[in-house]
């Protein structure tokens, strides 16, 4: 029998402890994210569609971009025991220099329409974070500007090379001017994808006013108020600003880039090279050839060719074939520290996060950002501490096994044949 007593004020008051009322909503509504789609979902409910799906969007389908998130999804984790993980050193050195996480701020376009802070939250963001911030050709803040708001951090500077050679010759003279330190060469986009959200909502620069947009803005008063209160928004970068997304991509590109290209900017470009878009161990091995500094495995979020591959499935065979000779990054479909651990003991030596930084930018400007570094930073410690491994060159491809969903003959081509399919 259960012996009961009335219960005594004082202990029932030790126990509840109410939360101060935080005063101010930006905070609130950080503070109610946890995890990179808690910010996702508050970027959706105070973004206007046609903005919060250029983000959210991919080419076509939508293949490769689910596809890719779908296959950190896929992973099984094999933590060791008995080593001593009190405390955790998440620092690694890529391109030359250092980085407080095991990753960095992708190069993203049109980044004041998402939230008119932009490429300013990210850079100073990442700044203060110690992580590098990459400043696209088709950003919203130019080259100088970000430099000013990251004076002490390590900025990159992601390149298309354009018909008006001269225009890409130009921004990569600015970009060594202004100090950056490596030169993404983006390989990938000789035309735009067909991006179908953007061509549903006739998403243009800038926005194009119509019935359904002005009820898609009414419940959204303040992007609306950001984005006329503030600096025309504008291609840093680029004069013309009108048209929809595809033309003005369609424009600027050139499909005509060879190898004769990278050579010019080689020549020109005073700090590390990286070529971002690879996405063949073919491709890797020729670039490693010609000495570049690094690739980064990129389906470009799944914004171009659909059912192109899977960046963090074609890891394992690009570490085999040129691991030794350059350093390998990884990015598209990251949404978790765990997909960050998971990509560095598979052999990537560094990553990138695109969609998760602007989903933090959209819920709450620099704030935001933070709160989007702090979440993936906090689980890439917590996910080693549980693997108990203590720094980022401990963890290994005995970490983890990739789970095949997408395979051929129950294998994907180049995997290891103990890998497991489902």
């Amino acid at each position: 029998m259960v012996k009961r007593q009335l219960p005594n004020p004082s202990e029932i008051f030790e126990l509840m402890k109410f939360k101060k009322f935080e005063l101010d909503s930006r905070k609130r509504r950080l503070e109610s994210a946890f995890t990179i789609e808690d910010l996702r979902q508050i970027a959706k409910r105070r973004t206007p569609a046609a903005a919060f799906d250029y983000t959210d969007g991919a080419a076509e389908g939508e293949i490769s971009m689910e596809r890719s998130v779908q296959a950190f999804q896929d992973i099984e984790f094999h933590p060791s025991i008995l080593n001593d993980v009190s405390q955790v050193d998440t620092t690694t050195q890529i391109l030359g220099g250092s980085s407080a996480m095991p990753f960095g701020i992708a190069p993203t376009g049109f980044t004041r329409l998402m939230q008119t802070e932009g490429e300013t939250a990210g850079a100073s963001a990442a700044g203060a974070a110690g992580i590098p911030f990459t400043l696209s050709t088709l950003g919203t803040t130019s080259i100088e500007d970000v430099k000013k708001v990251n004076p002490n951090g390590r900025n990159w500077f992601q390149l298309y090379v354009m018909r008006q050679r001269e225009i890409s010759y130009g921004l990569v003279e600015r970009a060594a001017a202004a100090g950056y330190d490596t030169l993404f060469f983006t390989v990938d986009t000789p035309i735009a994808g067909a991006r179908i959200r953007d061509s549903r909502n006739g998403f243009s620069i800038p926005p194009q006013l119509s019935p359904k947009t002005v009820l898609n803005a009414i419940p959204r008063p303040w992007w609306w108020w950001d984005f006329l209160t503030t600096e025309k928004l504008q291609f840093a970068s680029l004069s013309e600003t009108g048209g929809t997304v595809g033309e003005l991509l369609n424009s600027a590109m050139d499909p005509s880039i060879d190898f004769d290209d990278l050579a010019t900017i080689r020549k020109m470009w005073p700090g590390k090279l990286a070529i971002k878009g690879v996405q063949t161990v073919a491709d890797a091995r020729k670039l490693a050839d010609l000495g570049v500094d690094a690739i980064v495995l990129s389906n470009h979020g799944g914004r171009q060719l659909d059912r192109a591959p899977v960046p963090f499935e074609l890891l394992p065979s690009v570490v085999k074939e040129v691991g030794k000779d350059l350093e390998i990054i990884v990015d598209t479909g990251i949404r978790d520290g765990a997909d960050i651990v998971a990509a560095m003991a598979l052999g990537a030596d560094f990553t990138l996060i695109g969609r998760a930084y602007l989903y933090g930018l959209m819920a709450g400007g620099r704030e935001g950002v933070d709160r989007t570094i702090a979440i993936l930073s906090e689980q890439v410690e917590r996910t080693m501490k549980l693997l108990q491994v203590s720094n980022v060159a401990e963890l290994n491809p005995g970490h983890v096994t990739q789970l095949r969903r997408f395979s051929r003959d129950g294998q994907m081509d180049g995997a290891d044949p103990d890998t497991k399919s489902v």
